[in-house]
């Protein structure tokens, strides 16, 4: 449990009050379910596609990186920030419809340095695209 969250409080409250952030929420990330152990989100393909109708590669790692970058801060708890220091990405499928749901794991979480991996599947739950993101762990500026 985050140490800025009082035990028995709720994780998907505190993740949408804390807000997704400008770009997250022009491409319609939602949150569906958000705890320590794992956190699950959900985008739209339509609005995150190429030219020719696929969901964009950009479009998952956007999915990936709001989802492991918010944990990790959950994670890091008051007076602590959690800033991305290194993504990737494979993209193994192309949604075309629906949404696409990402389902964000900590692989580790550290005093300075988290893990999570971000496997996004299709409507069908077919996986479309693996992320994983590392994040720093500091204290937040003025603290």
């Amino acid at each position: 449990m985050s140490p800025d969250l009082p035990a028995g409080a709720d994780g998907l409250a505190w993740a949408q009050s804390r807000g997704m952030g400008a770009l997250a929420e022009k491409m319609g990330l939602e949150w569906i379910e958000f705890g320590p152990d794992r956190a699950i989100a959900r985008m739209p393909v339509e609005g995150n596609t190429q030219p020719v109708g696929l969901m964009h590669g950009g479009a998952y790692v956007v999915l990936g990186e709001s989802m492991g970058s918010m944990h990790a801060n959950f994670h890091a708890g008051a007076g602590r920030l959690a800033v991305g220091i290194d993504i990737n990405a494979t993209h193994t499928r192309s949604a075309t419809s629906g949404y696409v749901t990402g389902v964000c794991t900590p692989i580790h979480l550290g005093r300075s340095l988290t893990v999570h991996e971000i496997a996004i599947s299709d409507d069908a739950g077919r996986r479309c695209s693996t992320v994983r993101i590392t994040n720093m762990v500091r204290d937040a500026p003025g603290v």
